[in-house]
């Protein structure tokens, strides 16, 4: 098991502590800042984030719930790997509910939809060419977020973002090891193109084979980096 090296963190403001250790925390995770394999050490996350214990404790029990981390015996708490099991479950939520509200959103798109969708996209490309990949992926999330929105369904895309956190550390992956960008951008193109012309079928088949790249891709990385990955986490989960 490798040591991760944490980085800075934010300084506690007027959230909760545990809001704060919890959403610092899974987010390093996600962003693989924290890797596949790292140790956590209570201690030293506490000292960066200038809390105590209990509300970093409290926090690796919800990501265990999550199947973020676990517990590996003589060694502690890790990160998890990349369970298949839950990016197959994430993407079947994604792509359930992103291909409904998309149906939905025939009958309401707008001009101004179309317009803003594709002012996403132009950063897209802007982000590309700076090859700037997390600001890539906050644009991607602003994109489908918006795409969702169209529907009059918006508010469903936070039940997509809480399922997804293995499906987004393979993305983050995806999208370092392959660097397909462009490929993204330009099916982007193509959903949004043939929702300002009507066409369902076009779009709805775009969605679809865009949102399952990502099996493609995790196919490519496995081959290279298969301790990365995993279908359960071999050790326990945290208890209070």
């Amino acid at each position: 098991m490798s040591t991760a090296i944490y980085g800075s963190f934010p300084v506690p403001t007027r959230r909760n502590a545990r809001s704060l250790a919890l959403d610092t925390i899974r987010q390093k995770i996600i962003t693989l800042e924290l890797a596949p394999g790292a140790q956590l050490s209570e201690n030293v996350l506490a000292g960066q984030l200038g809390l105590s214990r209990t509300p970093i404790r409290e926090s690796l029990i919800l990501l265990a719930e999550e199947r973020l981390v676990f517990v590996v015996p003589q060694v502690g708490t890790v990160v998890a790997p990349i369970l298949l099991s839950e990016v197959e479950t994430a993407q079947f939520v994604r792509e359930a509910l992103e291909l409904a509200a998309l149906k939905e959103s025939f009958t309401r798109v707008t001009p101004k939809d179309i317009a803003e969708l594709n002012t996403i996209i132009d950063a897209q490309r802007i982000a590309e060419s700076r090859g700037s990949l997390p600001n890539f992926f906050a644009l991607d999330e602003e994109f489908h977020s918006a795409l969702m929105g169209i529907s009059g369904h918006g508010s469903a895309w936070r039940s997509v973002s809480q399922a997804k956190a293995h499906l987004d550390r393979a993305r983050q992956l995806s999208l370092s090891f392959n660097h397909s960008v462009s490929l993204l951008i330009s099916q982007h193109q193509q959903i949004v193109d043939s929702l300002a012309q009507g066409e369902s079928e076009a779009a709805e088949t775009a969605l679809r084979t865009h949102l399952r790249k990502i099996y493609d891709d995790i196919a490519t990385i496995r081959a290279e980096s298969p301790q990365l990955f995993g279908e359960t986490p071999e050790g326990s989960e945290l208890s209070d």
